[in-house]
């Protein structure tokens, strides 16, 4: 009976190590709660950390919530993060250093970092690829052709991305490619799949 007790002991401390050895070594991921359905992103620390950390600041304020996805091109991508439903825009913390040179691709289901023409402008505003756009990968460090900065990748709920490709859109403004209808991030949470499941086969 002492012997089976210590087995069971052992079986569980080594249950133990492997969740938290699950739990270090799991990539963070990130739900979104939209008014078209949820999505699920899987970040990429590792390749772009100084963005995963901004990124994940901006998610644990709440910065997301209640923005929109503001413009939208079919077969291109869904770019939100930065506005509000009257399409004004909030206030940001600086801008941070672009990452693109990572070997991370702008392929379908990516998700970048939107800035202006200066490589290092990129604040809180993000896309999600609908196409293989490799004319946004790095190709150079020259400005022209440093590329967007990929950080993650939608690990399920493509359909809605997909599903928000294809709404009907106008111009509103300065703003283009503005869907007719809001489409609304309701919020952005930390969640962490990985570690869900090791702990889910610890308890077995």
């Amino acid at each position: 009976m002492q012997k089976s007790f210590m087995h069971n002991i052992k079986l569980f401390l080594f249950g133990l190590l492997l969740a938290c050895t699950a739990n270090i070594h799991a990539a963070p991921s990130v739900e979104f709660e939209t008014s078209q359905g949820n999505f699920t992103v899987e970040l990429y620390p590792e390749k772009a950390p100084k963005t995963v950390t901004n990124f994940l600041q901006y998610v644990k304020d709440g910065f997301y919530e209640n923005t929109i996805f503001h413009r939208v091109i079919n077969n291109f991508m869904v770019q939100g993060g930065g506005f509000e439903r009257d399409l004004t825009e909030k206030n940001t913390r600086a801008p941070i250093v672009n990452e693109s040179n990572n070997g991370l691709l702008n392929a379908p289901g990516t998700i970048a970092m939107a800035r202006t023409a200066d490589p290092d402008s990129a604040t809180a505003q993000f896309f999600v690829n609908l196409a293989d756009n490799q004319f946004l990968n790095y190709t150079s460090p020259d400005p022209d052709q440093i590329g967007y900065c990929v950080f993650g990748k939608v690990t399920s709920g493509f359909e809605v991305i997909q599903k928000i490709g294809i709404t009907p859109t106008t111009s509103v403004g300065r703003n283009v490619d503005v869907p007719t209808k809001p489409i609304i991030i309701k919020s952005v949470k930390l969640i962490s799949e990985v570690a869900k499941e090791s702990a889910k086969e610890v308890a077995k």
